[in-house]
């Protein structure tokens, strides 16, 4: 018996004003002074299926910074449950007398509850040759899953394999939350979390946690330049790879035969960053060298009395130009 269900995929989009590619929000300031835009696409998936036979599944969902995918097979018998549930969410919000605010928010929720018991099958295929020869399928059990978070730089990984029995409870959370105001000010977090309850007969199984150095988002990562860019918040996981060579965390476990296994894994990596600049020349009361180094310039022009040295005004005790009397 199979059961699926599908329910709430939906996406609200801005008005056209402009044709633009995605991402359409980073460039939108440009096109819209003052408004608001909102994306938000959303899903859910319901699964249920007992049954015997051979199977092979294949799960992948993709928000924003945050992925899982899951994937089994084997021969035998099979009772499954499973949800998933999905959001990206994009918001821009451009008043022309306030500061710029662009936020977005990915969310991907993964829930299983799975018992697989392995057995050798003989399946007729179609009504021809393989009808009367019954395919054989000989397949212990296995299954992949993993969850990553390139905004935090976590990575979670759970398999079983060459299993004889496996009953499993799995959940899996992953989110990312980035907001900037056009101060310019950057604020994220990265959520993951993995729980595992399971039950492995003669077989192998796998958990791995890798979680990126503390480099991996710190103030050379990202400069005013980029904040002004909302679409770095898609690029911060370009160098992933460099941050795992040298690990914050790192887990590697291996069990061959039977066991029972529980395991509860959470990561969450805040970040904060604040760029503000003057909006105006600011004043100077302590000489040159107090002034912000983006107004200091040329430090070799700072000879002109009163206007590069920074001397402060004092007034004047008589009048320059006294005033005459007719």
């Amino acid at each position: 018996m199979v059961l699926v269900a599908l329910i709430g995929c939906s996406a609200a989009a801005w008005p056209p004003a402009k044709s633009v590619a995605w991402p359409a929000y980073v460039d939108s300031k440009y096109y819209y002074p003052n408004g608001y835009q909102e994306s938000n696409r959303t899903f859910d998936f319901e699964q249920s299926v007992q049954g015997n036979g051979y199977y092979v599944t294949y799960l992948y969902a993709k928000a924003g910074n945050v992925a899982v995918k899951n994937y089994a097979h084997g021969s035998g018998s099979l009772n499954s449950e499973a949800t998933l549930t999905y959001q990206n969410l994009i918001r821009s919000t451009h008043n022309t007398y306030s500061d710029y605010n662009d936020f977005a928010q990915d969310c991907i929720q993964f829930k299983e509850d799975v018992a697989m018991v392995y057995a050798p099958m003989k399946i007729a295929v179609g009504n021809g040759y393989y009808a009367a020869n019954p395919l054989d399928y000989s397949s212990l059990l296995k299954e992949k899953t993993w969850v990553k978070n390139y905004l935090a730089g976590t990575s979670m990984h759970h398999e079983v394999e060459y299993a004889h029995g496996l009953d499993k409870e799995l959940e899996i959370v992953a989110k990312d939350k980035k907001n900037v105001t056009w101060d310019p000010e950057f604020e994220s977090v990265g959520y993951t979390q993995m729980k595992i309850v399971e039950d492995v007969t003669d077989g192998k199984a796998h958990i791995g946690v890798l979680q990126a150095n503390e480099n991996y988002l710190n103030a050379s990562t990202i400069n005013q330049q980029d904040l002004t860019n909302p679409g770095t918040w898609d690029q911060l996981g370009m160098n992933i790879k460099n941050a795992w060579r040298n690990p914050s965390i790192e887990i590697d476990e291996d069990y061959w035969g039977t066991y029972h296994i529980e395991k509860n894994m959470t990561l969450e990596v805040p970040y904060h960053l604040i760029q503000k600049s003057e909006d105006w020349l600011p004043c100077c009361f302590g000489g040159y060298l107090t002034l912000p180094v983006t107004y200091r310039g040329d430090l070799g022009l700072k000879g002109a009395k009163g206007v590069f040295d920074c001397t402060c005004f004092k007034a004047p005790t008589t009048a320059e130009f006294p005033r005459v009397y007719n």
